[in-house]
């Protein structure tokens, strides 16, 4: 299977007891999988991984597995603290139809986590893993950093296809490239950078803003691989003031109210975090509506019904 393109790290909704619900991510997953997606990813940062247990990790993946059609891509996250723990949850996403899985570093001992640390970890994770292993290094959040030396050595292990690099240092995704064999996928994970990560080599990309406005994501990475280089980097401009707002100021709560702003029911985050706060939720609106000013005079807009799906379609080159 290949990973070159454009996937979606979609979130987890939860009920009015907060409670994985089931319904609701197979309602939104109706809308993403009619979307040019090359793939879903489950159960990542986004997806709150992190505030689930396994049962309700499991919950998820049969839930999604049901909704994506085979064929298309679906990486699900089994990242864990010990060895073991992400080897069991690599072979129980197997086992629930998980194409690939994406496996964060872990990092609770922070000083600790060596590169060898780390290449004995992922070479026990993909083993042992049924199904082809995506390593994941998201330093501003771990808190690790997955060095290039690593993920070199890693690349040359059969189940290791490839890897998220969250990072938004184009040098760094460049040394990867560069670093790793022809057949291994560097998939970035920073909308600011992700047209020149694309100029240096990698396959594709794994963006919160192609939950949202999934066809101008795609439309990027069509533009870029196909040289119109202008086109690809206004879209990358215009999606930028989004993709802040979804990552680094807002996270999880921003992307669940940008989506329920255009009609994505997917509820709000699991505690200990809160809902997007009023200023949050003007700011995104704001966002969506300056994408919706630069369509088409006869597209229509929100009040109008119009999805952030039909409105990524309309934004110009």
């Amino acid at each position: 299977m290949k990973f070159t393109g454009v996937f979606a790290p979609i979130p987890t909704p939860f009920d009015e007891q907060d409670r994985v619900d089931t319904k609701r991510l197979r309602a939104a997953l109706a809308r993403w999988v009619a979307r040019p997606l090359t793939g879903i990813v489950v159960l990542g940062s986004n997806g709150e991984a992190a505030l689930m247990d396994d049962f309700e990790a499991d919950q998820v993946i049969v839930a999604a597995r049901e909704a994506v059609p085979s064929g298309r891509p679906f990486i699900v996250g089994t990242g864990r603290e010990s060895t073991q723990a992400a080897v069991r949850a690599a072979k129980r996403a197997a086992e629930h139809g998980a194409d690939a899985v994406l496996v964060r570093t872990p990092g609770f001992f922070k000083t600790q986590m060596t590169t060898d640390s780390f290449v004995r970890h992922y070479t026990a994770v993909a083993d042992a893993s049924p199904v082809p292993v995506l390593l994941y290094n998201f330093t501003a959040l771990i808190g690790v950093d997955l060095l290039p030396a690593a993920v070199s050595r890693l690349a040359a292990h059969p189940n290791i296809v490839g890897m998220k690099e969250s990072g938004g240092d184009v040098a760094r995704i460049a040394d990867l490239v560069t670093g790793t064999p022809d057949d291994f996928a560097v998939l970035a994970g920073t909308t600011a950078t992700v047209y020149a990560a694309l100029a240096v080599g990698a396959a594709g990309a794994i963006l919160a803003p192609a939950c949202v406005v999934p066809d101008a994501c795609v439309r990027l990475f069509d533009a870029a691989h196909a040289g119109r280089h202008t086109e690809a980097l206004a879209l990358q401009r215009a999606l930028v003031p989004l993709a802040r707002l979804l990552g680094p100021t807002y996270g999880v709560p921003g992307l669940k109210a940008a989506l329920n702003l255009i009609g994505y029911d997917v509820g709000t985050p699991r505690p200990p975090l809160a809902p997007a706060p009023e200023a949050a939720v003007s700011a995104l609106a704001d966002a969506l509506a300056r994408l919706d000013a630069r369509s088409s005079p006869d597209s229509g807009n929100r009040a109008g019904g119009h999805s952030a799906d039909d409105r990524a379609e309309e934004i110009p080159a």
